[in-house]
């Protein structure tokens, strides 16, 4: 006899929404609480882009996982920073509330403010610091989590590209992000 699930029935994919996708976490979680261990997130990260690896190929689930940054950076940049003030306010912020986050710890070596060009450093980065060295670099994510902060506060889409990652050797990660045309 065929066994169905009939929650399946139930369940139907929406647009992500900060407050329903997210819920209240302090009110579902009052025993254990906001915070998980880095462990649970990257064996969340790295199975599921193992699985979407095999299923569309590395290059496919790579785009897929900047898509995904892209809509996380830009709905957490919307709901945790002033996007109208001075870009040194901004970065300080921005800094801030990475740390408080426990994403990593933001530092901005370069910013060329008449072409918008930046390249910023991410030490102690949620995707990889401690992984093993691979020569890669593998913070996909997190390409597209900054691309997407950035067009929020600036108004313009962005590429960002890791060039050192913890991963590949550094100690930190690094991202180049050029305006696109």
């Amino acid at each position: 006899m065929e066994r169905k699930n009939v929650f399946l029935k139930e369940i139907k994919h929406e647009e992500f929404e900060w407050e329903r996708s997210l819920g209240n976490i302090k009110e579902g979680r009052g025993n254990l609480g906001e915070e998980m261990p880095v462990l649970v997130y990257r064996l969340m990260q790295f199975t599921m882009l193992d699985v979407l690896s095999r299923s569309v190929g590395l290059d496919q689930a790579n785009e897929y996982f900047r898509k995904a940054g892209f809509l996380a950076g830009s709905e957490f940049a919307k709901r945790t920073l002033d996007l109208k003030v001075d870009f040194d306010i901004f970065i300080a912020d921005l800094q801030r509330v990475l740390e408080q986050f426990k994403i990593g710890i933001l530092r901005m070596e370069f910013f060329n403010p008449e072409t918008g060009e930046i390249v910023v450093t991410v030490g102690e980065d949620l995707d990889c610091s401690g992984l093993p060295i691979t020569h890669d670099n593998v913070c996909i994510y997190d390409e597209g989590f900054i691309a997407g902060v950035l067009e929020q506060y600036t108004g313009t889409k962005y590429d960002v590209r890791e060039v050192d990652c913890w991963a590949s050797g550094e100690r930190i990660c690094r991202f180049n992000g050029k305006p696109i045309a």
